[in-house]
């Protein structure tokens, strides 16, 4: 989740929250100076993004998590699909670092980071590109005068709307009620998604390939309830 402080502007687009915290240990900060180059992903013009490119010219599904974190669900979900290509957004330097350690110490070669906006990621995407993507514990900017910045809502559904293929899976995840509602009622509002839950198990139980993390358990310690929502792609010709 990201800290209310701080503003940015990255090519001609604002983003809000925290980038830096503090200062890498030495050996996230190499991670960042030899391991990152090696797999980050750059923003070109919107649409124009070759995914084949990153994957050495193959055809392999991609991926998307926006806001990772500490990587951890992204590093679980990468290791247990090694035949689909995962993207992940994320700006907090800390979390990058995180993803970087993993990455080096598991092996994996499936990851790329875009270690900056998400909305400029997403505009770089073809449209029908991303199989599954994940938006997960986003920061609710509680606030009602900063809801705008809430990523889940109008612009953001847009978005991914327009890069996932027809039948994709969009994953959702809050532990603010206030969210949670925004959330749903931008959901029920698009033309885009349909919500699979058919019982309360559907959204008050995460699902057994859905991981648990750090920050899903600490919002549990103090007394907050996640919620987790799936929804679907509907198909382009509907």
């Amino acid at each position: 989740m990201a800290d209310e402080g701080e503003d940015r502007r990255e090519g001609g687009r604002q983003s809000y929250g925290r980038k830096r915290g503090r200062p890498l240990r030495a050996g996230r900060r190499r991670l960042f100076d030899e391991l990152l180059p090696e797999i980050a992903v750059a923003a070109p013009p919107p649409g124009a993004l070759d995914l084949a490119a990153l994957w050495g010219g193959g055809g392999r599904e991609t991926w998307l998590e926006i806001g990772f974190g500490a990587g951890e669900h992204l590093a679980w979900q990468a290791a247990r699909h090694p035949a689909i290509g995962f993207i992940g957004a994320e700006v907090y330097e800390a979390g990058i670092g995180a993803l970087l350690s993993a990455l080096a110490r598991d092996g994996l070669t499936n990851i790329r980071i875009h270690p900056g906006d998400a909305a400029a990621l997403l505009e770089a995407l073809p449209d029908a590109s991303i199989g599954r993507a994940f938006v997960l514990f986003p920061d609710p900017w509680p606030k009602r005068r900063h809801w705008k910045r809430r990523f889940v809502g109008a612009a953001g559904l847009a978005g991914l709307a327009r890069v996932l293929a027809d039948g994709a899976e969009l994953r959702l995840a809050t532990d603010d009620p206030s969210y949670l509602v925004w959330m749903l009622r931008h959901l029920l509002a698009s033309p885009d998604f349909t919500w699979t839950a058919r019982s309360a198990r559907d959204w008050l139980a995460r699902p057994e390939d859905w991981p648990a993390t750090r920050y899903e358990a600490k919002a549990i310690r103090a007394g907050r309830r996640p919620c987790y929502l799936r929804l679907r792609r509907r198909s382009r010709g509907s």
